[in-house]
């Protein structure tokens, strides 16, 4: 099943890279629509296959984790705009980018899913701990109003561009070019702003992951299902961000529903040991976490559209009257 897995997920990237992307050019929201929902009928179609093969339980188990990490990779969406946004990165080169940071995201992924997973297999009270961590996480979300990355106070961006030659702008798609040194005149190798922003995107997805890991294993602890279910979460996400950059802030109550998703997660572990269960059921988990989700999702709408027509109504009515005679 491992061999099916990679299998499968090395010929999606080369036919995206190899062959559909091969020249820089901006993604339209068509395309990037037909191509997210292609990547969730993929990562949909394996978790059926999961289910004919491992059984109901382990199927349950992939379905609700990936539900949940394509969840909080929506969160990445937003994060990875401003980044875009702040090194200046065309629409042509940004699928570039983020290409190269998904084969990042699986490598370290594998090793933080490996390392979680050592770790519950020597140590099994460390699921409580990450019980605990996402039940502070949800309340958190729930209580604290977050508030936008400052990407140009960053003190990591300022150490890179301290200790590294950095170029002032782009080299078309290159991550390093050659350059004369403008003290010694010898050629040597310089990082674009196309290097940084993928360098920090990989970096907010460690930083997500401190989220994402701890959930998935409070799902299941079956390192087959933890980590193909993060990949066939996070693969689509390319795809997904041109085509929700522009509106992500329209599921603003998605982040609620989101912390609610993270305290039940947490909470289940703890109310299977008061029950004297053996693990929480995988039907009902599923279940509240894909009401949750969808209860987010459609009171963000509601919501919007709500605003939208009380702003519409207020301005026809503060319009401009015409002078009485």
């Amino acid at each position: 099943m491992w061999l099916v897995f990679f299998t499968l997920v090395l010929s999606l990237l080369l036919l995206d890279l190899g062959i559909f992307h091969r020249k820089a050019k901006a993604i339209g929201v068509n395309e990037s629509l037909i191509t997210s929902a292609f990547y969730i009928a993929m990562g949909l179609a394996f978790g059926c296959w999961v289910w004919y093969q491992l059984g109901s339980q382990a199927g349950s188990e992939y379905f609700t984790g990936f539900l949940v990490e394509k969840t909080l990779a929506l969160d990445n969406i937003f994060v990875i705009s401003l980044i875009f946004t702040y090194f200046a990165i065309p629409a042509q080169h940004q699928h570039r980018v983020l290409f190269w940071g998904i084969l990042g995201v699986i490598v370290l992924r594998a090793i933080m899913i490996g390392v979680g997973a050592a770790l519950v297999a020597e140590f099994a009270w460390v699921l409580y701990i990450f019980a605990a961590f996402l039940i502070a996480t949800g309340i958190k979300m729930l209580l604290v109003e977050e508030q936008s990355p400052d990407i140009g106070a960053n003190r990591f961006l300022r150490f890179i561009q301290n200790r590294f030659r950095v170029t002032p702008h782009l080299h078309e798609e290159r991550f390093l070019v050659r350059l004369p040194n403008p003290q010694t005149g010898r050629a040597e190798l310089w990082a674009t702003p196309l290097l940084l922003a993928l360098v920090f995107i990989e970096v907010v997805d460690l930083i997500f992951a401190v989220d994402s890991v701890p959930a998935i294993f409070a799902i299941t602890t079956d390192p087959f299902i933890v980590y193909t279910s993060n990949i066939f979460a996070i693969l689509g996400l390319r795809a997904l961000y041109f085509a929700l950059a522009a509106v992500i802030d329209r599921f603003r109550y998605l982040k609620h529903a989101l912390a609610l998703v993270l305290v039940f997660i947490g909470s289940k572990i703890f109310i299977a040991d008061l029950m004297g269960w053996e693990k929480f059921p995988a039907s009902i988990s599923l279940g509240v976490t894909l009401a949750l989700i969808t209860s987010g999702v459609v009171y963000s709408i509601i919501r919007v559209r709500q605003q939208r027509f009380s702003h519409s109504k207020q301005s026809s009515t503060n319009g401009p009257k015409e002078a009485g005679c």
